[in-house]
């Protein structure tokens, strides 16, 4: 097998996750919980709050405690570095990650 089948097999994957993910995000959210939809960030670019769908802003924590209890859609919760992290459902989309929504 060549490099470019490799390639080419690689990018036929991803594309078809790419549309399955893009289907899965827009019905997941079935329960009506809120969702991110913008993010505050300090100066070293770290989120530090988080605004959802309804208005309501949330501070780091109180974002991590109702994303623990299963509150807020399309984000997990996972223990790194000694702490929880919130991060997006890693769905293959980068444009709903956290990291790339707009501030506020």
């Amino acid at each position: 097998m060549e490099q470019n089948d490799y390639e080419k097999i690689y990018e036929e994957y991803k594309q078809a996750s790419q549309k399955q993910a893009q289907i899965e995000s827009s019905h997941s959210n079935t329960a009506g919980k809120e969702e991110f939809v913008s993010v505050r960030k300090n100066d070293d670019g770290d989120i530090i709050a988080f605004k959802t769908n309804t208005g309501r802003e949330l501070d780091y924590i109180t974002a991590l405690n109702e994303a623990k209890a299963g509150k807020l859609a399309h984000v997990d919760v996972f223990h790194k570095y000694g702490r929880d992290i919130i991060r997006s459902e890693p769905d293959g989309i980068k444009e709903n990650n956290l990291d790339q929504l707009p501030e506020f």
